[in-house]
């Protein structure tokens, strides 16, 4: 963290040199111009107002080194009014990341660097992917949550290893959407000091004026989270540096910058004006705005002295990161363990022999619903693995993901238990911010039924790649009497639906351990764990085929005797006892029926085509799924000749077990649909 004399000459320097400021900030804006205006597409408003804001913020405050934009220790910077991408794309190109000139001319185009909306893991510097507004805000909070943590974690006397800043820039939308509010409330509660966010407040949204909808006193919301507080004029360089100085000193608060500004500044007929949002200025009104600014008519014209002041953070971070370095040198020789383990968990490794933590369960300790045996998974496992951390929705003592013993974040010291409260929205964004600290994987807990809630964060965890694991349990219409309010009925296929994310529904105890070493070792995007309410007979392994066949996705749970079965039987999490109860009763008249547990579509996909012909044989027609979902999607698996077992309506309030039966989740049923296809009714 910077010294108070160190500060108070950021504040000093922003009051020094007002040409050159107003020309760096200049060249912000007529990027961000030509850039959609080339483009024929995107939101030139908000880059124009931001970019006095922009200017100090990575001039003056944010450690960062271009040069190496995943250094461990940078002060992260989130965009949460993602529309307003050419303003992050303008600094990354001026500050010196690898942001071309050119790649700014092919702004919104194909195969470009530098899309409609940043891109984690595509753009050099961007932290985070911000589409839907609020998911942003979400992010940062959960990106000062991972701060927190692993600074309490490593840090030791002397050795600030972990000295970081979160800013955002964030705007109407962003706080009038409701994971803002959710998000917001948590982090004022938790006293996340390190999270700094500067509200645009321009007073305007696409449809006109934020006075339509928009009537609240921010300020007084915030400071009812219990955030500190500051109002600003959005265009006074030294009021913006007085304002992020004053926010750096609040240890136990974070900050709210409200600055007054004014979308599409600088624009002599759209400043102010919706139309400066969501399109280009149009040609003459760009001329207007290059005369009201003295600039060039040469597009994408950046001066050389502007780029020199900007390029002077190349020197800065390259001195810090260097600074650092030295330090941690220093603190390995010192706590050399403590240094392993942070090298392994940046390179997304865990400890050698974890594994050897996971539990196995046998036929006589059931039956267990696999909620619990869940829990039972991260009680063996998380005490040996620090990087695992998360909560639920207020739902712990149902979803099973409390730890015992390890403790609450910011309440107990390396305290690893979230209560991130009756807010799934939230949940979904932070546990998205903590797995982009590179270093930790978030799990995240509510009922399957309320998967919706986080559905845009999953989506975009899922976009970026992140490590998240979602815990949902209660899943499916055997809930009960709850009824169909909270009864699951489309939400697998609607998770499935989900481009990389990996749901996984486990047909028992030992399939949930399986299920968890795969979410643990998978470090390619999120993997959502679909858990049981009720109690389900642990399946005997010296009969059936081993648990591990889990770990590709679909695997031969029970064979027919012949060499060639006449009809599979495949299911999915408790639906896979009543397949092997139809099973028991067909071998014994004579059916030669195959079953197959499939926990994850995903998964089985991805192994080879033999793998799949070899699991389910291409000659064999005669299928039957059984699933207590929507049926849509499993044609895949049975073919035009098959029959799926499952529900194309709401559930109903009754018990669990007499739900099932009404709804024709029965041995029987099972059994007809097996010897129809057979011929043998």
């Amino acid at each position: 963290m910077k010294s108070a004399q160190e500060m108070a000459t950021d504040v000093e320097q922003v009051k020094q040199g007002d040409r050159l400021d107003q020309l760096c900030i200049n060249t912000i804006r007529m990027l961000a111009v030509d850039a959609v205006e080339k483009a024929r597409s995107g939101h030139p408003g908000m880059p124009m107002e931001a970019a006095d804001i922009g200017y100090v913020l990575w001039t003056r405050f944010l450690k960062h080194n271009p040069a190496n934009p995943r250094w461990p220790n940078r002060d992260r910077f989130v965009l949460s009014a993602g529309h307003g991408s050419m303003f992050l794309y303008a600094l990354l190109h001026l500050t010196g990341y690898e942001v071309s000139l050119e790649d700014i001319r092919q702004f919104r185009q194909w195969d470009s660097i530098t899309p409609g909306h940043p891109e984690y893991g595509l753009t050099p510097g961007v932290e985070t992917t911000t589409g839907p507004l609020g998911q942003g805000f979400s992010n940062g909070v959960g990106m000062a949550m991972a701060q927190e943590y692993l600074a309490q974690y490593f840090n030791r006397p002397g050795y600030p290893i972990v000295d970081y800043f979160i800013y955002a820039l964030v705007s109407d939308g962003d706080i009038m959407e409701g994971i803002a509010s959710e998000a917001a409330s948590l982090a004022g509660h938790l006293g996340l000091g390190r999270l700094i966010y500067i509200y645009l407040d321009n007073r305007i949204t696409i449809e006109g004026s934020t006075s339509l909808t928009f009537t609240e006193d921010v300020g007084k919301r915030f400071e009812a989270y219990s955030w500190h507080v500051q109002k600003i004029n959005g265009y006074d360089l030294p009021q913006i540096a007085s304002a992020l100085s004053e926010a750096q000193k609040e240890p136990d608060r974070p900050s709210l910058i409200i600055a007054r500004t004014h979308l599409g500044y600088g624009s002599p007929n759209k400043q102010d004006n919706a139309s400066a949002h969501g399109e280009p200025l149009g040609a003459e009104e760009a001329k207007l705005v290059r005369k009201q600014l003295n600039w060039p008519e040469t597009l994408f014209y950046v001066p050389e002295e502007a780029l020199a002041q900007f390029r002077t953070c190349l020197d800065k971070g390259s001195l810090w990161e260097a600074e650092w370095a030295r330090l941690f040198e220093a603190y390995a020789k010192e706590y050399p363990d403590m240094a392993k383990q942070w090298k392994e968990r940046h390179a997304g490794k865990w400890p050698e022999g974890w594994e050897k933590a996971l539990p196995g369960f046998e036929p006589d300790q059931g039956p267990i619903a696999t909620r619990s045996a869940s829990g039972k998974v991260l009680e063996g496992v998380a005490p040996k693995l620090f990087g695992l951390l998360g909560g639920s929705a207020d739902l712990a003592p149902s979803t099973k993901t409390y730890i015992k013993g390890l403790g609450v974040i910011k309440v107990d010291p390396y305290g690893r238990n979230i209560h991130f409260g009756v807010r799934e929205h939230a949940m979904g964004g932070i546990l998205n911010g903590m797995a982009l600290s590179q270093a930790l994987v978030p799990y995240g807990a509510t009922f399957l039924v309320f998967s919706d809630y986080m559905r845009p964060a999953i989506r975009l965890a899922a976009m970026m790649k992140l490590p998240v694991i979602y815990v949902f349990t209660h899943d499916s219409v055997a809930v009960g009497e709850d009824g169909p309010t909270h009864q699951p009925v489309e939400h697998l296929a609607a998770l499935r639906a989900i481009p990389n994310l990996v749901v996984l529904r486990p047909a028992d105890a030992n399939e949930t351990v399986f299920a968890w070493k795969l979410a643990l070792n998978r470090r390619e995007g999120p993997t959502a764990l679909i858990l049981t309410r009720q109690k389900v007979p642990i399946i005997d392994r010296t009969r059936f085929a081993p648990p591990e066949g889990l770990l590709r996705g679909g695997y031969i749970l029970a064979e027919a005797p012949q060499a060639m079965p006449e009809v599979l039987i495949v299911a999915t999490g408790s639906e896979v006892h009543l397949a092997l109860a139809a099973y028991e009763r067909l071998i014994q008249e004579g059916v030669a029926v195959r079953v197959v547990s499939m926990p994850s579509w995903e998964v089985f996909e991805a192994q080879e085509p033999s793998y799949h012909e070899k699991v389910l044989p291409a000659k064999v027609k005669a299928r039957v799924a059984i699933e207590a979902g929507v049926p849509m999607g499993w044609e895949r698996y049975v073919g035009p000749q098959g029959r799926v077992i499952g529900i194309e309506h709401f559930g109903a309030s009754a018990p669990g077990a007499v739900v099932l039966e009404k709804f024709g989740f029965t041995v029987e049923a099972v059994i007809a649909a097996a010897n129809e296809l057979c011929g043998k009714t």
